[in-house]
């Protein structure tokens, strides 16, 4: 009996012990952070919805780079594509072209030492970002580095939602077909995407901007008016209200993941009480644990209200988009959920251009037409059976 009591105490200390260490890590971080705004600029965009076209883009210009070669990734895996694009990278540095490539701690944590250190030895400059660290360890373990972002000799530029791996290109049997969004940006923007990476990396490395090689080529301006928003956890949330807000007619939400917090689910209720057709559409596989359920938390009282709920049926689908009356479009690397609103970094994209808005709603009416509608009915059987899971995603949303 005495032993079931300390442990019971231990637990109590335990989760006193974190609680505190996010509060006051999220206060501190939150502090630190730049509040960093591009400007609005022209660029040329080649949209990606399938890992095989994007790899080979990506593959390909990083074969023809002369200069230098900017590589941040959340997660690179430990399997047979990673390791050419690993390699592709050794051939270029051996070749004498700068290349720098940023890896998230934890999301990279399955990428051997053994291989760093080989592409170290190649003339490869590896930094992690986010590494873990005292005072508020808890809180650093969960803030992540979420950007995807590639500059290839300052002209040429890729974002969004695609990492590095098999999984990407549909080799992981339990998920199937991988449905992401990604962008190759030429043009000015590629200025913005340059400076984010540098930010990156003086925040991994401490390397001083005069140390870094940063010819920056003179950029065309292109067709597409657009503007990066870079965030850390800090500003996330606002941007998506607005977006609600000012949506008249329509508005569409793509994400792998739906746990958008009160404010966000306050505000949606609102656009839906006005007459605003909302879309919604997640992927009904689940590709981490307790996500699915939390989203379900949110979905009953949209549904009541009219909001089209849809669950890609595909394979996984994992594309970040809002589109508010072929007004915006935004595109990039942050979820709709409490991780990328509170923890994490991210980049996204704006995008004003009423015609290349209209190409990206094409490719999601595609889309939509291979996901099923999340009927009332169907909510809440699915309730019903989980109502334990569900109470425990809500407890623990904010990591999930």
């Amino acid at each position: 009996m005495e032993f079931v009591i300390w442990f019971f105490f231990f637990i109590i200390f335990i989760f006193i012990f974190f609680l505190f260490d996010y509060k006051l890590g999220h206060k501190y971080y939150i502090q630190k952070q730049m509040k960093r705004s591009f400007p609005k600029r022209y660029s040329d965009f080649t949209f990606y919805s399938e890992g095989f076209q994007l790899y080979q883009d990506l593959f390909q210009d990083i074969q023809n780079s002369k200069k230098s070669i900017h590589i941040l990734f959340f997660i690179i895996r430990n399997d047979a594509i990673s390791h050419r694009f690993l390699s592709l990278l050794e051939q270029k540095a051996k070749e004498g072209v700068e290349v720098k490539l940023l890896l998230d701690f934890v999301g990279s944590i399955r990428l051997k030492r053994n291989i760093l250190q080989k592409l170290k030895q190649c003339g490869v400059k590896v930094a992690l970002a986010r590494k873990p660290k005292w005072p508020f360890l808890f809180f650093t373990l969960q803030s992540r580095n979420h950007r995807k972002i590639a500059v290839i000799d300052s002209k040429i530029g890729y974002f969004g939602g695609f990492n590095i791996g098999n999984e990407y290109i549909g080799g992981n049997p339990k998920l199937g077909f991988w449905r992401d969004y990604h962008l190759k940006c030429e043009g000015e923007g590629v200025y913005d995407l340059q400076t984010q990476f540098l930010d990156d990396w003086y925040e991994a490395t401490k390397e001083t901007y005069n140390s870094i090689k940063n010819d920056n080529p003179p950029l065309h301006k292109g067709k597409v008016l657009h503007q990066f928003f870079p965030t850390y956890g800090n500003q996330l949330e606002q941007f998506f209200i607005s977006f609600i807000k000012k949506a008249k007619k329509e508005l569409i939400i793509c994400s792998p993941y739906f746990i958008p917090g009160k404010n966000i689910q306050k505000e949606l209720i609102r656009a839906l009480k006005r007459g605003v057709h909302i879309t919604v559409m997640v992927p009904i596989k689940s590709d981490h644990f307790l996500v699915k359920e939390a989203s379900y938390i949110y979905f009953g009282p949209l549904i009541q209200l009219g909001c089209n709920i849809y669950q890609y049926d595909n394979g996984f689908f994992h594309a970040k988009v809002i589109i508010v009356d072929h007004d915006i479009c935004d595109i990039g690397t942050a979820n709709f959920d409490k991780r990328s609103l509170f923890l994490n970094s991210e980049i996204n994209c704006f995008i004003y251009d009423q015609n290349y808005i209209k190409q990206i709603k094409k490719v999601i009416e595609s889309d939509l037409k291979k996901a099923k509608k999340l009927t009332f009915e169907r909510y809440h059987s699915y309730v019903q059976t989980k109502r334990g899971t569900i109470a425990l995603a809500y407890l623990l949303s904010p990591f999930l």
